[in-house]
């Protein structure tokens, strides 16, 4: 084998609660994460020697190869494993930076996974997860995908029930938010102790697809929408375009909404006035090798 096309598929969280603040300085968190079909594609393939990255769009805001979690992926496993990786990365960007979607850790997960299979490593699910999470808390989720609650900083993974049939549309605004901004700005405010993942894990419990929808929330929600009111605007034209549930998924600034079918959704898709607009599904999976 020479190369190696992969995909590697977002997520949204169903629910997003704020425990506390540890003492290195993140965040406790409890999240119940669902990957979905908006994916980006990898191709990897082997080359003599180095590391060499590609990535479509060229304009697509990914920062600096070296920052990038597809690289710092490659870097950690061959560290990890005392291992030479010599390939040439391609990289197509589908899903949105700095919109919650987890399309870096996304990329990561994928990478690992492709480098895996591309050079027979034998790694087990769990040693990937491990490297993953030295690249990002999301990244062992990305790697197992499929329906889990998380804990800690989202890395401790639990599975769940796959959801009831259901359809999204995901839509973002033009601009962002920094994740640390969010959080300094959650910590300034008094709070109240929610119960969204309790809701939403006895929904996928029980199959109640009404449930989920009612269930839905993130604590991190009226930060987001106090410093970028587009959000909270996208969640309206969700509603009104038929959404029987809404959120914001991660830090934002993405939000999606639940339907009963797959007309509604490209119905909804076609309504809505956002420059990225997207209907997918929930999938089993968080990468899959093409």
């Amino acid at each position: 084998m020479t190369k190696v096309r992969l995909k590697a598929f977002a997520k949204v969280n169903y629910a997003l609660e704020v425990r506390g603040v540890r003492t290195d300085g993140y965040h406790e968190i409890s999240t119940v994460m669902q990957s979905i079909s908006l994916a980006d594609e990898v191709e990897i393939k082997s080359i003599e020697e180095g590391f060499e990255f590609i990535v479509e769009p060229e304009d697509a805001h990914i920062g600096s190869p070296e920052e990038n979690t597809v690289y710092k992926a490659w870097k950690l496993l061959g560290e990890v494993f005392d291992l030479r990786l010599p390939v040439r990365l391609h990289l197509r960007k589908e899903v949105p930076t700095g919109a919650g979607l987890g399309g870096g850790s996304a990329d990561a997960a994928a990478a690992l996974v492709g480098l895996n299979q591309l050079f027979g490593l034998g790694l087990s699910d769990a040693e990937l997860r491990g490297v993953g999470l030295r690249v990002g808390a999301d990244v062992p989720f990305c790697v197992s995908g499929g329906t889990a609650v998380g804990e800690g900083m989202g890395e401790v993974l639990s599975p769940l029930p796959a959801p009831p049939p259901h359809h999204l549309v995901v839509a973002k605004p033009v601009g962002g938010v920094g994740t640390a901004e969010i959080y300094r700005a959650y910590d300034e405010q008094p709070r109240a102790g929610s119960t969204f993942v309790a809701q939403i894990t006895k929904a996928l419990r029980t199959g109640d697809l009404a449930g989920l929808a009612k269930g839905l929330g993130n604590d991190l929600a009226p930060v987001t929408k106090g410093l970028m009111p587009e959000v909270r605007a996208l969640e309206e034209e969700l509603f009104l375009a038929g959404a029987i549930g809404v959120a914001m998924t991660g830090t934002g600034t993405a939000v999606f909404g639940i339907f009963d079918s797959e007309g509604e959704a490209h119905a909804a898709e076609r309504m809505l006035r956002a420059p990225f607009v997207a209907a997918c599904e929930p999938l089993f999976h968080g990468v899959m090798i093409l």
